[in-house]
C-alpha cells in the first residue's frame, strides 16, 4: 500500500506546478477562444437590435441560411451511408486493398480545401474534358449548388467513418458471428446489433460532421463562384458583407456561425457525458472490487 501512495506522490506535481499550468491553459482559452466569441456578439449587436434582425433577414443572409442548412443536412444524410458502410467493410472484413481505402478516408486531412475545391474546378469547369458533355445536358458543377455540394462533401467525409472503424474493430465481430449461427440476415444484424453497439461513436461523429459542413470556407469558396442568393453559404457571406465594409451586418451573420458552433459544442458534451456514463454502468462487477464467479459448466 505504501509503495502505491508513494508512486501516487511521485506523478503528483507541487501544487504551484499545477497552479502554473492551469493559468496558462485558461489564459490561452481566454485569449484564442472566448475573447474572439465575446468579440463577434458585441459587435454583431452594437448598433442595436433592429439593425442585427435586419442583417440576418435580408434575402441574401436568408438565402445564404438555407443554402448551409441544406448542405450540411444532405452532407450529412450522404456521410451517414458512406461512413457505416466503409466502418463495417473495414472493421469486419477483410480483403485487398483494405489499406488503400483507410489512406484515401484519411486524404481529406492532408489536403488543402482550397487545393479540393480547384481540382473540382479543373474536373467540371470549362476547361476539362467534360465540359461539353455536361453542357449538352445542360448540368452546371461548378459555380452552382452541385459544386458547393461536392465541396462539403469532400471535407468532411472522414469524419464518421474516423469515428467508427476503431469503435468497431474494438468492439469485434462476435456479436455478429453469433447473431448469423442464430439464423440473423445482414440486415437483422445491423439494426439488432450492430447499430445499437455504435450509436453513441455514429451520433458523435455525425456531430462534428454536420459542424465541418456548415463551417466550411475553403474549398466551397472556389466552387461556389460568390453568387449572391444562389451559391453563397454563411462563412461566404460573412466575407462578403465584410469586404463591403459593412461590419455590423458581417458580424450579425457570424454571430449565428458562432451560436451554431455553441449548439454543436453543448450536445457534443451531451453525448460524451451520456456515453462515458452508460459505459461505467455497463462495468463489470470486479471494478468495485468484487470478483465475479464464473460458474464451471456441467460435465456428464
Amino acid at each position: 500500500m505504501s509503495a502505491v501512495t508513494n508512486r501516487a506522490n511521485h506523478l503528483t506535481e507541487p501544487r504551484w506546478v499545477r497552479g502554473v499550468l492551469l493559468t496558462l491553459a485558461l489564459a490561452f482559452l481566454a485569449l484564442f477562444l472566448l475573447l474572439p466569441l465575446i468579440t463577434v456578439f458585441v459587435e454583431a449587436f452594437n448598433k442595436g437590435w433592429a439593425l442585427y434582425l435586419a442583417a440576418i433577414t435580408e434575402p441574401d443572409a436568408w438565402s445564404a441560411i438555407k443554402l448551409t442548412l441544406w448542405v450540411a443536412a444532405l452532407s450529412l444524410v450522404m456521410n451517414l451511408i458512406f461512413g457505416v458502410s466503409a466502418a463495417w467493410a473495414i472493421a469486419k472484413f477483410e480483403f485487398r486493398g483494405k489499406q488503400f481505402l483507410i489512406t484515401l478516408i484519411d486524404l481529406p486531412f492532408s489536403v488543402s480545401p482550397v487545393v479540393a475545391g480547384l481540382v473540382f474546378v479543373l474536373l467540371f469547369g470549362s476547361q476539362s474534358g467534360l465540359w461539353p458533355w455536361l453542357q449538352v445536358y445542360d448540368l452546371k458543377i461548378v459555380y452552382a449548388v452541385p459544386g458547393v455540394l461536392l465541396a462539403t462533401l469532400f471535407v468532411t467525409f472522414p469524419f464518421i467513418a474516423r469515428e467508427l472503424i476503431p469503435l468497431m474493430q474494438a468492439q469485434g465481430s462476435e456479436e455478429e458471428q453469433a447473431a448469423l449461427t442464430l439464423g440473423a440476415n445482414g440486415w437483422q444484424i445491423f439494426w439488432r446489433v450492430t447499430l445499437p453497439n455504435i450509436k453513441w461513436g455514429l451520433l458523435y461523429g455525425a456531430i462534428l460532421c454536420n459542424a465541418r459542413a456548415m463551417g466550411e470556407f475553403g474549398a466551397v469558396s472556389v466552387v461556389s463562384g460568390h453568387v449572391r442568393g444562389l451559391t453563397n453559404t454563411l462563412t461566404l457571406h460573412v466575407e462578403i458583407l465584410y469586404g463591403e465594409y459593412q461590419f455590423a451586418a458581417s458580424f450579425a451573420v457570424a454571430s449565428l456561425l458562432a451560436l451554431l458552433a455553441l449548439v454543436t459544442l453543448v450536445i457534443k458534451n451531451v453525448v460524451e457525458w451520456r456515453s462515458a456514463r452508460l459505459d461505467s454502468a455497463d462495468q463489470p462487477i470486479e471494478a468495485a472490487g468484487a470478483p465475479v464467479v464464473v460458474p464451471r459448466p456441467a460435465t456428464a
